[in-house]
């Protein structure tokens, strides 16, 4: 039996190996025939009682080694194969010389244990340097499955990560979408707002302009009626000469200086129907260039004539709106102000917001204090006033050439510190819901900086407050 223990531990290695290599190419076949060699080897092991079962281990080994080295397949075990050749080979030979020439075996019996036992130790070597090599094949085996996961687990988390990129791209793209029409929405409120604005200021000059224009017509009605009733005296004159012709009298009572005087009352009427007919033509003008869309051409215009015209339209206006309205408009014009160019109609928009503005605050609710003159009769006073800054007035703001300076000043409470900075800002307003848009004082600020000028405001509260407007020439 002790002759049996290394074959039987040579076939079990060998055949354990074949087992593991058979499982992971996934050959059941050759599992199920290694495991009967195994359990064929355990038998042989435990009946080995006679010398021929040696002889049994020797083919037993030599039919696995020549089957193994016959699959291409197995060819990744050659190493570990000839690792077993020189073991069966030296134990062949030995039972094989003590079976035909027993004196050679006996003579040389020590050199062939020693020999038995180096193939035993080459055996021993291999299979541990298969060991490990084993080892480090499974090790790198495993590094290459851990890798594999984690490329697996990478390639699935980008094309979640992808999935969620195109996801929120989507999102975005639907937000984007949405801001662009709510951004397209709010210009075209911007735009009805703004037009409604300039409407707003168009309803107010409406009812200044048809007071305005009242008194020119009135005008031309009266100075027609009064020329109807001269041209009627003279058509009676006229009449008397001719009765006089058909009666037959010799002198005549036409009153030729009277024609003459009728006749110049009746050219001076006419005159003044034209004078006032014109003033109303032009006042209809006015009406139209502040209705009409702006073109964007500059124009030399006059200032003075411009504040004058827009104040008293402001004026008549608010009268019209409200008959309990009252208070009192100066002008300080400066005579000698020279012609700037601007768009007429939009520095016509800025004048009428600030002196409806200063018109609304001079009727607005006095403070709990009073005002600080109020040792005074209050009148309320709205003070338009216009004057030339010469070059040499560049340190007064951002301006260094010649500017037209115009303001608008009210005796009304004043605006409060608190808001003072916010008045500029678009939908600011003080005023009533429903009373006023916000857009006023924000447009005026955007066409006076559009014209390279500039816009401030100088305010106490209880005494009043001044807007000033510098245009450069």
């Amino acid at each position: 039996m002790q002759r049996s223990i290394l074959p039987f531990i040579c076939s079990l290695l060998l055949t354990q190996r074949l087992i593991s290599f058979s499982k992971i190419n996934n050959h059941a076949q050759w599992v199920q025939w290694f495991n009967y060699i195994k359990y064929f080897s355990v038998f042989l092991l435990i009946v080995s009682v006679s010398g021929y079962t040696s002889w049994i281990w020797h083919i037993l080994l030599i039919s696995l080694l020549l089957y193994a080295f016959q699959q291409n397949e197995m060819r990744p075990l050659r190493m570990f194969l000839l690792a077993f050749v020189p073991y069966v080979g030296v134990t062949v030979l030995f039972d094989l010389a003590e079976v035909i020439a027993p004196d050679f075996y006996n003579s040389w019996n020590k050199y062939f244990g020693t020999a038995k036992m180096l193939s035993a130790i080459w055996l021993a070597a291999i299979l541990f340097s298969q060991y490990k090599q084993n080892k480090a094949a499974e090790k790198e085996r495993l590094k290459r499955l851990k890798e594999d996961e984690i490329n697996r687990a990478i390639a699935i988390r980008k094309v979640e990560l992808e999935e969620l990129v195109a996801e929120r791209t989507a999102e975005l793209t639907q937000q984007k979408e949405e801001l662009e029409h709510t951004l397209d929405e709010l210009r075209s409120t911007q735009a009805q707002l703004i037009q409604s604005e300039k409407m707003a200021s168009l309803g107010e000059l409406t009812a200044g302009i048809a007071h305005e224009i009242q008194n020119p017509l009135n005008f031309v009605n009266n100075f027609s009626e009064i020329s109807n009733e001269l041209i009627e005296e003279l058509k009676s004159e006229k009449a008397k000469a001719r009765l006089n012709d058909e009666v037959g009298q010799g002198k005549s009572e036409r009153n030729e200086a009277l024609e003459d005087e009728i006749l110049d009352d009746i050219s001076q009427n006419l005159e003044k129907i034209n004078h006032h007919g014109k003033r109303a033509a032009d006042i209809v003008k006015g009406m139209l260039q502040h209705s009409r869309t702006s073109t964007g051409q500059k124009e030399p215009t006059d200032i003075n004539a411009l504040a004058d015209e827009y104040l008293r339209l402001s004026f008549h206006g608010l009268r019209a709106k409200d008959k309990s309205f009252n208070a009192d408009f100066k002008t300080e014009f400066d005579e000698n102000l020279p012609k700037i160019n601007v768009i007429p109609q939009d520095i016509g928009r800025v004048l009428l917001n600030l002196i409806n503005n200063a018109f609304y605050a001079v009727k607005a609710p006095l403070p709990q204090g009073g005002l600080k003159n109020d040792q005074i009769e209050y009148r309320p006073t709205v003070i338009v006033r216009t004057s030339y800054l010469p070059p040499s007035g560049g340190q007064r703001g951002a301006l260094t050439g010649g500017a037209v300076l115009i303001s608008v000043r009210d005796n009304g409470p004043g605006i409060p510190d608190s808001i003072k900075d916010k008045i500029f800002q678009p939908f600011f307003t003080t005023k009533p819901t429903g009373q006023g848009t916000g857009l006023g004082l924000s447009l005026s600020y955007d066409i006076v900086k559009a014209h390279g000028g500039e816009i401030k405001v100088e305010t106490k509260e209880g005494e009043g407050s001044e807007f000033i407007i510098q245009l450069p020439i």
